[in-house]
């Protein structure tokens, strides 16, 4: 241990502290005499024991508690001889102490045994009274004094019973007192640590260490006497881990000095990097694309943690797990430990980042769809989800989209209609494999307004309609109220179009039913043709009956 000269101006405060150290003590204790001497036990009472003090005239008395031991057994009896030393004085009695006496004489003896060499060393006790000059520590049955300015306590703090280790810095035999230091305990160890950690600081390889403490931001490892914090970051090149995972108190670890942070007193320490850096090889083994092995480590609700060995740790999405969109959870496809094989969809080594997936070495259920599949195909679906625009069909791993006007006819929407859950017989109208998007429809499948109609009134029939819009290309009217067809503007002769309006009546003839997109073309103009026809057909009909084969050659005649 090193010794520490006092007579420097460096430490003259604790020389100057100390010359008080008797006058402080004896104040406190009332002392009149300190010197010990041999008393003759005069008579035993009940509760304290008469002793005849040398050099007094007066008897003096002891506490009976003073000379029993720790069992309550008389350690002497009336007649016996005891080490005594007087520690004050009532109505001219002395008041001494036996134990005091000893603890006396043990100082003195404990003085002597330090011999010269005495400063520095460190003592640990326990702090018994506290006084205007300072504190009594108890050490090993001994009382040291340890000044004020040398104690390093906080101001307000409680100190009695507290247990401390110091320095003794001053011996004074002939007052019989041991001078201790907290302060300089601390400035002893400051130095050792700072001179121990420039040590570490200067050693480039690894080192060993015992884990101390766990924490959730990293652990403590003491390396040669010094704690250093192994931050979460610095335990495993996978990245961030919870230490308590892996390690546990009294653990031997190798660690690596990384920096001293003058601010918070703290030495920064790294497991990780007392191995190779795997990113490094991983770079030059591992491409896009390639298919591995790997192992779940751990699965959390956004994805799945993969070991993939040598401390690298990859990241598998919940959307690359399966081509199936509706996963809540992984856990419902993998669990801890399981061995998977996947493809490796992203490097980045200089964030540290390596995603994978699953779903990629996995026939695309479009694709399985596709060949199994052809447009006009009709089946059966569920109702997967309800839009504005119309319904994802569920067929067996995809989906399919039925837009609203694919889905009725006369212009209702599927979510005022339809129910998640329910099955539906959809079309097959288009398989787009470019896109992967397959488009359903239902029209053909259920009977059109146009088909029901035209049961009634096929091709030529007659029907009369009320004008509900008229368009710049022709005029839409209503039939019988149940059905819309349009009078294109070519038909509408002989009618004038700047003559009609709407709720005008029209009468035509039906001259297009196409029941595959719910239309119907009504033309006035075919109608009047068709009464040309039907009167040239009644004249020639009249005509025929009233001639005779002479008017017949007649007329050819002249």
């Amino acid at each position: 241990m090193a010794v520490v000269d006092l007579s420097s101006k460096e430490y003259d405060y604790l020389v100057e502290g100390e010359e008080d150290f008797a006058s402080m003590l004896d104040k406190h204790e009332k002392k009149e005499n300190t010197k010990v001497s041999e008393g003759k036990i005069v008579r035993i009472d009940e509760d304290r024991v008469i002793i005849a003090v040398p050099g007094e005239k007066n008897e003096g008395f002891v506490g009976i508690d003073e000379i029993k031991d720790s069992k309550g057994n008389l350690l002497f009896k009336e007649n016996d001889t005891l080490p005594i030393v007087i520690i004050g004085k009532r109505n001219e009695q002395p008041i001494v102490s036996y134990k005091k006496a000893i603890k006396k004489e043990k100082l003195k003896e404990y003085i002597k045994s330090l011999g010269e060499n005495y400063k520095d060393k460190v003592v640990e006790g326990i702090v018994t009274k506290k006084n205007k000059g300072g504190y009594v520590v108890e050490c090993e049955g001994l009382e040291f004094f340890m000044p004020k300015f040398a104690a390093a306590f906080k101001e307000g703090a409680k100190t009695e019973g507290k247990k401390i280790k110091a320095c003794i810095i001053n011996v004074k035999p002939e007052e019989e007192s041991v001078v201790i230091s907290r302060k300089r305990l601390f400035e002893l160890e400051n130095t050792i640590k700072k001179d121990t950690i420039n040590n570490l600081l200067a050693q480039k390889g690894n080192l060993q260490g015992k884990v101390k403490k766990i924490t959730s931001f990293g652990m403590f490892v003491d390396v040669q006497g010094i704690e250093g914090l192994v931050h979460y970051t610095e335990i495993s090149h996978k990245g961030p881990i919870n230490p308590s995972k892996f390690y546990k108190e009294g653990d031997e670890v190798f660690v690596k000095v990384l920096c001293y942070d003058n601010d918070k007193k703290r030495l920064a320490l790294s497991i990780k990097a007392t191995t190779e850096d795997p990113w490094q090889e991983i770079e030059k083994e591992l491409e896009v694309g390639d298919a591995i092995k790997v192992m779940v480590s751990n699965i959390e609700p956004y994805g799945v943690f993969v070991d993939l060995g040598n401390d690298i740790e990859g990241f598998l999405h919940i959307s690359e797990i399966s081509w199936n969109k509706n996963i809540q959870n992984p856990e419902q496809f993998l669990k801890e430990g399981q061995e998977i094989d996947v493809e490796v969809i992203e490097i980045n080594t200089q964030e540290r980042r390596l995603r994978v997936s699953l779903k990629k070495l996995l026939d695309k259920p479009f694709d399985e769809f596709a060949k199994t599949h052809k447009e006009g195909d009709i089946l059966k679906g569920v109702i997967a989800t309800l839009t504005d625009f119309g319904a994802f069909v569920k067929l067996g791993n995809i989906d399919g989209l039925l837009h609203n006007e694919d889905a009725y006819w006369n212009k209702e929407r599927c979510k005022d209609l339809m129910k998640v859950g329910e099955e539906v017989e959809v079309k097959i109208a288009k398989i787009d494999k470019e896109k992967e998007r397959i488009s359903l429809t239902r029209r053909g499948l259920i009977a059109s307004p146009v088909q029901e109609f035209a049961k009634k009134y096929p091709l030529d029939s007659q029907v009369v309609g009320i004008i509900r819009d008229i368009k710049d290309f022709g005029v839409f009217i209503k039939i019988n109220n149940e059905i819309d067809a349009l009078i294109r503007n070519e038909d509408l002769a002989p009618l004038k179009k700047e003559n009609l309006k709407v709720d005008d009546e029209v009468v035509g003839v039906i001259s297009l039913i196409d029941a595959d997109n719910n239309r119907i073309r009504v033309s006035v103009k075919r109608l009047e043709k068709q009464k040309e026809k039907e009167s040239v057909k009644n004249f020639n009909e009249g005509m025929n009956d009233k001639m005779t084969l002479g008017d017949i050659i007649k007329n050819q005649i002249s």
